[in-house]
């Protein structure tokens, strides 16, 4: 019979110890494919010896210690078969010698994801490594949420990491000379981390992946420590800050999604809006152009402001999403901006305008999400339902899914506009 109680420490070390105990090996063995099998081997090792025996004192240095010895064996198993004893030899002694230099921050996590976001491979090739090897999501996971087959996926991730392999990806933190040309892409998978934490899409799994949003909000605050003046660097955490803070509010005890203008305000971490708040307020004072994520934190800063839903400033948010769409002219964007519209104008002028998108939003949840509580204000329910039924057929989120289920079956009856 399962022990409930190893069972949540073994979930838990799982959560904070996998990318750390994977990072390390893959420094070692400068192989991905290795580190991740020797990783997957020590939990499962952990998980019989612990059974028996009770967690060692320390997890994180029995699992890293028991995934070297793994991944050596395994090295040594393969330089047998091609005679190349030696290979196995020198990276035993690589294991017991000092460390190669590593970069300008000692984190092995960090390192990891300067390399699954290597510029040499794919965005989406880079998002979804970041995710199987910094993030500890399955192939499954990252395939719901990426649309795709779990083969595809599968398929995917290994091309990536034996083009890391190929291209000898160096494992450490670029130099501070180099950084600027590779933040771009670090700061985009780290974003699409936390979204794919917040907005968890692997099906029957919880709505709201805490430890993925965690995880990528302690990395940008890394980040920043290397460039602390880079405005990006500082409006992403702003963003992820003011998001992370509603957290414990946007799921209902019941399991589901309470859209923002119905949240407790008072459920949210007042540390953590003050946090934002006082970011975006040292970009403002810098008085250069805002990016995307200063933008975006901008307007999560708007909506915090606001004791009450009804006191949000929607001209502002408007002004500020004109504003990311000179940047960022995409149809997400403009569905946002119409979202705000139909708050300030009213849902008439809010639907013409995410009607428009229709063409290139076709596949998107939030879209027919959007569209139906727009119908649903203007009395059209008919259409309202149908947009509905599109929205939950699209959403990989369970909490989402109740929410929409919910806001369709409340709609009158067929017979009504």
């Amino acid at each position: 019979m399962a022990d409930p109680g190893l069972d949540e420490v073994l979930a838990r070390v799982h959560r904070d110890e996998w990318a750390r105990v994977v990072a390390t090996v893959a420094r070692r063995f400068g192989d991905l494919d290795v580190a991740e099998d020797a990783t997957a081997e020590a939990f499962a090792t952990a998980v019989e010896r612990w059974r028996a025996d009770g967690p060692p004192p320390n997890p994180g240095a029995w699992l890293t210690t028991t995934a070297g010895n793994k991944a050596l064996d395994r090295v040594r198993r393969e330089s047998r078969r091609d005679a190349k004893q030696r290979q196995a030899h020198m990276l035993s002694e690589q294991i017991a010698g000092p460390p190669e230099p590593t970069g300008p921050v000692e984190d092995e996590r960090l390192r990891l994801l300067f390399t699954c976001a290597h510029p040499a491979l794919a965005m989406e090739a880079r998002i979804a490594l970041t995710l199987r090897m910094v993030g500890g999501l399955t192939v499954a996971e990252i395939a719901h949420a990426f649309l795709v087959q779990e083969t595809t996926m599968a398929q995917r991730i290994t091309r990536a990491k034996a083009k890391i392999k190929a291209a000898r990806v160096p494992w450490r933190v670029p130099d501070a000379a180099d950084l600027p040309a590779r933040i771009d892409g670090v700061l985009t998978v780290l974003y699409l981390v936390f979204n794919e934490g917040y907005l968890a899409s692997g099906g029957d799994t919880d709505p709201v992946r805490a430890d993925l949003t965690g995880e990528a909000i302690r990395l940008v605050r890394l980040v920043r420590e290397l460039l602390p003046d880079d405005g990006e660097v500082v409006g992403l955490l702003a963003l992820m800050v003011l998001t992370e803070a509603r957290r414990t509010a946007r799921v209902s005890a019941t399991g589901e999604l309470v859209t923002l203008n119905r949240q407790d305000r008072g459920a949210w971490d007042r540390d953590l809006v003050a946090e934002g708040h006082a970011l975006v307020r040292e970009r403002l004072a810098t008085g250069r152009p805002p990016g995307r994520y200063q933008l975006l934190a901008a307007i999560n800063a708007v909506h915090t402001d606001a004791a009450d839903a009804r006191d949000t400033d929607w001209s502002q948010v408007v002004a500020l999403y004109d504003q990311l769409a000179r940047l960022d002219p995409s149809p997400v964007v403009a569905l946002n901006r119409a979202i705000a519209v139909a708050e300030l104008d009213g849902p008439h002028v809010g639907l013409a305008q995410v009607e428009a998108l229709a063409a290139p939003l076709a596949g998107y949840h939030a879209f027919h999400a959007t569209r139906a509580d727009l119908l649903r204000r203007l009395g059209r329910s008919a259409e309202a339902r149908a947009a509905y039924d599109r929205a939950i057929d699209l959403s990989g989120n369970t909490a989402e899914m109740a929410y929409l289920t919910r806001r369709r079956d409340e709609l009158p009856a067929a017979g009504g506009r």
